[in-house]
C-alpha cells in the first residue's frame, strides 16, 4: 500500500533534493500546499525529532497548566508543585474528553468536566467519583495507577519546552549539544543560564499565511537582506554575513557587524565571557524542525513556529536579556527599542513567505533552484525534510 506522501510526492522528487546544490531542486509544491500532508508532517517530520511547543515563561508559577494545540493534537503542559514542566496528551483516560480548555492556576487537581475524574500535575489519576456505582468511588479490578494521563517525552532548554511525539528520538542532550558547544564560544560555558525574560520588551506574535517550512527557509539565509530588510542591511549588511551548518539538525547564517546598539542607541548588559574581538558578531540558526534562534552579545531571541494548517503558521517570539539587572526598569527603554527593531524585521518577512506560499500553487514551479553560494543552509534544510519523508517511506514499506 502506498503511503500518503508517496501518493503526492514521488521518491524521484525527494531524491532530486539531494543532488549537489548547483543541480538540486527544492521540495515540490505538494510539501507546502497539500492539506493532506499536514498531519503526516506532524507525525513523521516534526514528531520524529525534538519540536518546540511553548515557552516555559507561559507557565509563570508552580501549579499551573496550559492547553496547547499541536497541529491538531490536544496537549497539556503542566508545571507541578516543585516547578518541573511535563507534557501530556490533554485527554481524560476515561472517555477521551479534553481536560483543559484554558490555561489556569491549579489549586487542587485537574478535573475532567465530563465525569469529574481528577489528576494531579504529575498526571496521576487521583479521583474516580461513582466509578463503582453511586457513592462508590472505587471499583474492583480498577487500578488508578494504570490510568494516568499519557505523558509525552519533553525537555527544556533556553526557556523552550521541546517535545518528541514518537518517543524514540535521540536524547535531547545529544540533540542540542552541537549548538550549545558552538555558542559557548561566544557566551562562555553555561552562558544561556544567565539570560532572563523581562516583564516588558520580551514577546510578540505574528500569524503568516504560509507553510511553516517557508518560514524556516527564509530564516536560513541572508540573501534577501538588501531587498526585504533595507534597515537591517544598513547595520548588518549582506557582505558581512556568512553561512553556517551546525550539524544535521541546524543551519543558518551569521553577521560580523551586527550594530543595532549604535543605530538604536541601546546599551544593555552583555555576556561577560563574550570575546571582545567578536563583540559585533551575531548568529541566527534554524534548529529543525520549528525553532528559529538568534544570539547577540546583549540579548538572545527564540521563535517557535506553530503550524496551524498547511498554509498558516503562528510565529511566537521571546527575547531574553543578560543577567538580572538587564530586566529591571533601568533598561526598559533599551529593551523596547530592541523588540521594536526585531518587529520591523519579522514583519518585513511576511510578504516574502506568503508570496512563496502563493507561488506553490503554480505548476510552473517544480521546487526551484538554489544559489550555490548563498543558499547552502536553505538547501541543507530541504535535504533534512526530504530525509524525514524518505525515512518514513522506508519504514512503511
Amino acid at each position: 500500500m502506498k503511503t500518503i506522501q508517496q501518493n503526492r510526492i514521488s521518491v524521484a522528487d525527494l531524491n532530486a533534493v539531494h543532488q549537489p546544490i548547483h543541480q538540486a531542486k527544492g521540495m515540490p509544491n505538494a510539501a507546502y500546499d497539500d492539506p493532506q500532508l499536514f498531519e503526516f508532517e506532524r507525525d513523521q517530520v516534526l514528531g520524529k525529532t525534538w519540536a518546540g511547543l511553548v515557552f516555559a515563561s507561559e507557565l509563570p508559577k508552580n501549579g499551573f497548566a496550559k492547553p496547547v494545540d499541536f497541529m491538531g493534537l490536544p496537549l497539556a503542559v503542566m508545571r507541578n508543585r516543585s516547578g518541573e514542566l511535563k507534557v501530556f496528551h490533554n485527554i481524560c483516560s476515561h472517555r477521551g474528553m479534553v481536560l483543559l480548555r484554558e490555561e489556569t492556576e491549579v489549586e487542587g487537581m485537574v478535573r475532567c468536566p465530563y465525569h469529574s475524574w481528577t489528576y494531579d500535575l504529575d498526571g496521576n489519576l487521583k479521583g474516580t467519583p461513582h466509578i463503582g456505582g453511586v457513592g462508590k468511588h472505587k471499583a474492583e479490578g480498577f487500578v488508578c495507577e494504570k490510568h494516568g494521563l499519557k505523558e509525552i517525552r519533553a525537555a527544556v532548554w533556553n526557556g523552550i519546552v521541546f517535545i518528541n511525539l514518537s518517543g524514540d528520538a535521540v536524547d535531547f542532550e545529544d540533540f542540542i549539544q552541537p549548538l550549545v558547544s558552538r555558542w559557548e564560544v561566544f557566551t562562555g560555558a553555561g552562558g544561556f543560564d544567565q539570560v532572563r525574560v523581562a516583564p516588558t520588551g520580551s514577546t510578540m506574535a505574528l500569524t503568516v499565511n504560509s507553510n511553516w517550512k517557508l518560514a524556516v527557509e527564509n530564516y536560513c539565509e541572508s540573501y534577501h537582506l538588501p531587498w526585504v530588510h533595507p534597515s537591517l542591511n544598513s547595520y548588518s549588511p549582506l557582505d558581512q554575513h556568512y553561512n553556517l551548518i551546525v550539524n544535521d539538525d541546524a543551519s543558518g547564517q551569521g553577521s560580523y557587524t551586527y550594530s543595532l546598539s549604535d543605530v538604536a542607541g541601546t546599551s544593555l548588559p552583555q555576556f561577560k565571557d563574550w570575546p571582545q574581538d567578536k563583540i559585533r558578531q551575531a548568529e541566527y540558526v534554524s534548529l529543525y524542525p520549528n525553532i528559529l534562534l538568534g544570539v547577540q552579545a546583549d540579548h538572545v531571541f527564540s521563535i517557535i513556529l506553530h503550524p496551524q494548517a498547511h498554509n498558516k503558521t503562528l510565529e511566537k517570539l521571546e527575547l531574553a536579556y543578560v543577567g538580572d539587572e538587564a530586566i529591571g526598569d533601568k533598561y526598559a527603554a533599551c529593551r523596547t527599542a530592541v523588540l521594536e527593531s526585531w518587529k520591523v524585521v519579522f514583519q518585513e518577512d511576511i510578504f516574502a513567505v506568503e508570496g512563496m506560499q502563493n507561488g506553490r500553487k503554480s505548476p510552473a514551479f517544480q521546487g526551484g533552484v538554489f544559489s550555490p553560494v548563498l543558499d547552502g543552509p536553505t538547501h541543507h534544510f530541504h535535504q533534512w525534510v526530504s530525509n524525514q519523508y524518505l525515512n518514513s517511506s522506508e519504514k512503511s514499506s
